[in-house]
């Protein structure tokens, strides 16, 4: 999994990033490792893998870092919305029929519910900054008709915090990626278990 992951954002660098962010908004994809390693990419820790826009290459780690963590955020938000409006759109009953799809079983579904009665705007920006979390807030959200607006500033807020600061992590991580990347393995092995 994170041989696939790092590979493809080796390879299509800023556009991957958006990309993979943008599932993981509605179907977790793995944002810590992404964000991780597009931020070591960002730091010039792989030979041959450069963070380029448009096709012009960014060569300050600095801006690297910047665009890395944008695409990230813009990513997540735009995902978010997408799944706010299958919420929103398909509403409960669509969930209960279709959400194991996604992971939202109807008990899934019942303790978010219960978790954005309680905790309303909070469930939204705090939930965007915890990992597995993050990933199951936009559907709720939508079928508990939170006005979309606010959704977006909260998600946009949390969803940047979340993105800069693991990436940065990954700035800081470097050229020490590679020792990094071979414990990360095992991490492999759990998912593969739980799966």
């Amino acid at each position: 999994m994170t041989e696939t992951i790092t590979s493809v954002i080796g390879d299509y660098g800023l556009y991957a990033v958006f990309l993979l962010m943008l599932v993981d908004a509605v179907f977790p994809a793995a944002s810590e490792l992404v964000m991780l390693y597009a931020g070591a990419v960002a730091a010039g820790a792989f030979p041959g893998h450069s963070v380029t826009l448009f096709g012009q290459e960014i060569e300050s780690t600095f801006w690297a870092y910047v665009a890395m963590a944008t695409a990230g955020t813009l990513g997540y938000v735009i995902g978010s919305l997408i799944g706010w409006g299958i919420g929103y759109y398909g509403g409960r009953p669509f969930l209960d029929r279709r959400g194991r799809w996604v992971h939202l079983t109807p008990e899934r579904l019942d303790r978010a519910e219960a978790w954005f009665a309680r905790h309303g705007d909070w469930a939204v920006l705090l939930g965007r900054v915890m990992p597995v979390v993050r990933s199951f807030i936009s559907i709720p959200a939508g079928v508990l008709e939170m006005p979309i607006v606010r959704y977006t500033v909260l998600t946009a807020i949390g969803s940047a915090a979340w993105c800069f600061g693991i990436a940065g992590a990954g700035v800081a991580l470097g050229s020490s990626w590679e020792h990094f990347h071979e414990q990360w393995r095992y991490a492999d092995y759990v998912v593969a278990l739980l799966i």
